[in-house]
């Protein structure tokens, strides 16, 4: 679900759109300007796509550029080089 979501924010660049994303879902930690919603709350889920649906355009937009950004920065090569940085300090153990 996660690598959904950010394929589909990477797909939408410039476009306008919304992601709903459970809480539980990894990628919310990460994503934080997608609409977060429990996924067992029926009408807090519905309360979060009446809200992705009639949000203005702009902000929509704005949300979806910083995902997009996010997305952008923190890539395979960063989590590598962080990776190789912890091992290096004796924490990827």
């Amino acid at each position: 679900m996660s690598l959904v979501a950010k394929e589909y924010i990477s797909a939408s660049r410039g476009k306008d759109g919304m992601v709903v994303l459970s809480e539980f879902a990894g990628a919310a930690k990460e994503l934080t300007d997608a609409l977060i919603v429990n996924p067992y709350d029926n009408e807090a889920f519905a309360h979060a796509i009446h809200l992705a649906l009639t949000m203005p355009p702009e902000e929509r937009k704005q949300r979806m550029a910083r995902m997009h950004q996010i997305i952008e920065e923190n890539n395979v090569y960063r989590w590598a080089g962080d990776f190789l940085a912890e091992i290096s300090r004796g924490k990827g153990t």
